[in-house]
């Protein structure tokens, strides 16, 4: 019962997360696109500027609300499949979710401002209103991805009796993986919400190329995810570092390493034999993976053999899951600098139509990424909920019939999903056609 149990919960956890996750980007993203178009217009009083602030808004409500509904869903599953981990836990890690929901109202007090506040509060007052909805989601964000940080390097308590004592509520929201965490997922939010924006104004440029909505619209979006395509693997080599000192397990997962060794090599693609205990097929830089993990081709990598087989993450899925989020992170970034050179080579954005279909192709990839960058940190901690303290099967509830509540949630999300897709279709549909 406890395995099926087990299965289930992660399951249901896991579709939930990758679904919600998909809402936390946008809803981080897409605060920063509108309130840089609406401070366009204040600027330049050109119009063009005002009806994309307007729509990207329209489609931001849409967003916003099943955003809500999705994570709501999250907290009633975190009591109801993890009883034994909220218990040790919610003490020590309870401040970040309650300032993430003082953020959350923040956020929903001026998102109605926002929305309603067109031509009824003054266009300064009206512009700052937005500027706050997207510092509250952003720390939103960076305060639940904190708590996640947590559950990699626990910290702020001590251990009495199997419950957590001495707790230090500050120590353990900023634990150490605190920052790499957020820096990356944010920079990843606002990658993966410019470039999908991006993609849709692509996709209406190449339907009607006589449209100055959406060309407008398209530079400003494909500018914030191109600039943030070049930030973004500058962290991933800060966290990936982190990981290397103080998650040795999951950095093996990753890579596939698996003997501890000296001058370890890179390896790209590849299949790890979870039986055989070796990487199949790969391509293997030597000496890369030291010299990347530690800026030293000679450092000592450690590989999953020095744990036993149960504490080891399912490297097949962590690998190949790193792989493509890496091998994402460079395309995006080749594409924003690909656009910036144009740009200056053009003296303006793009428009060629290999270009629009580059980025129709490419622009929804941000969200794969965040996908598997998501898989690799939470499979890559397995078999342990919190690291090296307790295991995710002694946190799974022993409540019988998970199957139900998981239909049940299925159907929630599968009716949200199409929801949504037929609102913002019609909100698309709704876009100003030809040149004002």
């Amino acid at each position: 019962m406890l395995m099926t149990n087990l299965m289930t919960a992660r399951l249901m956890m896991s579709t939930t997360l990758m679904f919600h996750i998909v809402f936390a980007v946008l809803g981080i993203g897409m605060p920063l696109l509108m309130i840089i178009a609406e401070g366009l217009w204040l600027k330049k009083r050109e119009p063009v500027y005002l009806a994309i602030a307007k729509q990207w808004s329209k489609a931001f409500a849409v967003l916003f609300a099943i955003g809500a509904v999705s994570g709501t869903v999250i907290s009633f599953e975190m009591g109801l499949l993890w009883p034994k981990f909220m218990a040790f836990a919610g003490p020590v890690i309870g401040l970040p979710f309650s300032l993430e929901g003082f953020a959350f109202f923040v956020e929903a007090i001026f998102v109605g401002v926002y929305l309603y506040g067109w031509d009824r509060v003054p266009p300064r007052l009206h512009w700052l209103s937005g500027c706050l909805v997207a510092g509250a989601a952003a720390a939103s964000g960076v305060l639940v991805v904190s708590a996640n940080g947590w559950m990699n390097t626990p910290a702020g308590f001590d251990v009495i009796n199997g419950k957590a004592a001495n707790i230090n509520v500050w120590a353990a929201m900023l634990n150490t993986a605190a920052f790499t965490e957020t820096l990356h997922m944010t920079l990843a939010a606002f990658l993966a919400a410019g470039f999908g924006v991006a993609a849709v104004h692509a996709l209406m440029i190449l339907r009607d190329s006589n449209t100055l909505f959406h060309k407008r619209a398209f530079a400003i979006a494909f500018s914030v995810g191109a600039i943030f395509a070049v930030l973004e693997p500058m962290s991933g080599d800060v966290s990936a570092r982190y990981v290397a000192k103080n998650q040795p397990i999951k950095l093996a997962a990753m890579e596939g390493q698996w003997e501890t060794e000296k001058r370890a090599p890179l390896r790209i693609g590849g299949y790890p034999d979870m039986n055989e205990e070796k990487t199949k097929f790969a391509i293997e830089i030597p000496h890369g993976l030291s010299l990347l993990a530690f800026h030293n081709p000679n450092a000592e990598i450690i590989g999953l053999k020095s744990v036993p087989r149960d504490e080891r993450p399912f490297s097949p899925l962590v690998h190949a899951s790193f792989d493509i989020m890496v091998g994402i992170g460079f395309a995006l970034m080749g594409l924003g600098l690909l656009g910036f050179f144009l740009a200056w080579r053009m003296k303006r954005l793009p428009d060629q139509k290999w270009f629009l279909l580059l980025t129709l192709l490419f622009g929804p990839l941000g969200f794969v990424a965040v996908e598997t960058g998501w898989i690799v940190t939470e499979v890559g901690r397995q078999p342990w909920i919190i690291y090296n303290l307790m295991k995710t099967a002694d946190a799974v509830t022993p409540m019988p019939g998970l199957i139900i509540p998981f239909i049940g949630f299925m159907l929630i999300y599968a009716l949200l999903t199409f929801t949504l897709v037929v609102v913002l279709k019609k909100l698309i549909q709704q876009s100003p056609k030809g040149t004002p």
